[in-house]
């Protein structure tokens, strides 16, 4: 089964290759206050479709290079 991950498109400036940021919300074990946390992963997009401020759909792949480890699935949502 592979992870997938909802996240939004922050750099298109490489050629087939997308930075998604995830963004996850937990609460803090101790304090009991609600933390937000993101992460940056390189995402590959085949035919350069998806732009900044896109909202995508990612899915874990093998690697396709030395930081890219997932691809973009689908566009959700698309910022015009």
């Amino acid at each position: 089964m592979q992870k997938t991950r909802i996240g939004r498109v922050v750099s298109d400036k490489m050629s087939k290759t997308r930075v998604v940021a995830v963004e996850r919300a937990f609460r803090h074990p101790r304090y009991a206050r609600v933390i937000k946390r993101t992460s940056r992963f390189k995402a590959h997009d085949e035919r350069n479709e998806s732009h900044v401020g896109d909202r995508v759909l990612i899915i874990e792949t093998r690697p396709l290079s030395k930081d890219k480890r997932w691809r973009i699935k689908e566009i959700l949502e698309r910022v015009s």
